[in-house]
């Protein structure tokens, strides 16, 4: 269901602030807070939606009674988030739509800095954020597209100096940013036909920004336009299904763009890469080479295992069984 306030006829909208939330209640009010203070900044018309992707935590409520939100589309069933950022795309009226986590905190000047480089070089279709940790230290962003080679690059441990792209402190063209704070050309993803839904989570942001190369446009990281990335999934209790979607949608992506055998080699080397973490690990007394192992299980045989999908079709089988429960029984003390 679709709750929106109209912000008048003119002049046309510039920028959709676009956010999916996924029971972050708290989160969700501190980056709404965070795009009001950017809208009473910016010198354009500007428009915010929220997908609230089937939370029961009352995020849904908050969201429509922000001040800073036209509309909130409520989903009944917990969806990927290459559908919720597809269906923000299509929602979206501004010539750009800001794509935002429910965890991203924009800071001050954040999204003139992205709107800027990207009105100035229209064969951009994306432009990406740095990304800080909530300690204010840098985290990585974005990177060369994946392949064999930056896989092996990777494997021996040099993917900080030669994959990874967020670095230095001007604009620059990067394969692809991260889509926590991400300012998308509607026309250009249009174009390409948005994100592709067979990625439930992970690499599905990859997968579009080679898309949007494949079609002549390429990626900015504007590093003047900063958000804080609370990175509330990566919490310890989701690590096994997080890991094994990860590793699925990293396939997904190989099998896509590249050969049988390329997709082959990095499933090998991207474990050969986890495997040599875990050593170090396993002989150092407090840590632990657990994380590590899955990671390389999950890379070897990514058609194995319950990921981030499983966990929300059970979680919407949840939610059908509870609507269909009588009255008296939905009301039942525990």
């Amino acid at each position: 269901m679709g709750v929106s306030r109209e912000t008048g006829s003119s002049p046309p909208i510039e920028v959709s602030f676009c956010v999916v939330n996924t029971q972050q209640r708290d989160l969700l009010a501190r980056g709404l807070d965070a795009i009001a203070r950017e809208r009473a900044e910016l010198p354009v018309r500007c428009e915010a939606l929220v997908i609230d992707n089937a939370s029961t935590d009352g995020s849904a409520a908050l969201a429509r009674a922000h001040p800073a939100v036209e509309r909130v589309i409520a989903l009944a069933e917990r969806r990927g988030k290459a559908h919720c950022d597809s269906l923000l795309l299509r929602s979206a009226r501004g010539r750009f739509a800001l794509l935002l986590n429910e965890d991203s905190e924009l800071l001050p000047g954040a999204t003139r800095a992205l709107l800027e480089a990207l009105s100035a070089d229209q064969w951009a279709g994306a432009a990406g954020a740095a990304l800080l940790r909530p300690d204010g230290s840098a985290q990585a962003c974005a990177w060369r597209f994946p392949t064999p080679w930056t896989s092996l690059l990777a494997a021996l441990g040099l993917a900080r100096a030669l994959v990874v792209q967020s670095r230095g402190e001007q604009t620059r063209r990067v394969d692809w940013c991260q889509s926590s704070a991400l300012l998308v050309r509607r026309d250009a993803a249009a174009a390409v036909g948005y994100l592709d839904e067979q990625f439930f989570v992970y690499s599905d942001e990859v997968d579009f920004q080679k898309r949007l190369s494949v079609a002549g446009y390429h990626t900015l990281y504007v590093p003047a336009a900063r958000a804080i990335h609370h990175e509330q999934l990566s919490s310890a209790q989701d690590s096994a299904p997080r890991i094994v979607e990860l590793a699925r949608n990293r396939d997904r992506y190989m099998r896509k763009h590249h050969s049988r055998a390329g997709a082959f080699a990095v499933r090998v080397l991207s474990a050969l890469g986890y495997l040599l973490r875990a050593l170090p690990a396993a002989l150092t007394p407090g840590r632990s080479p657990t994380r590590a192992l899955r990671h390389a299980r999950a890379s070897l045989m990514p058609g194995r295992g319950s990921g981030l999908r499983e966990r929300a079709e059970a979680h919407n089988r949840a939610l059908a069984k509870s609507a269909r429960a009588p009255a008296h029984e939905q009301a039942r003390p525990r």
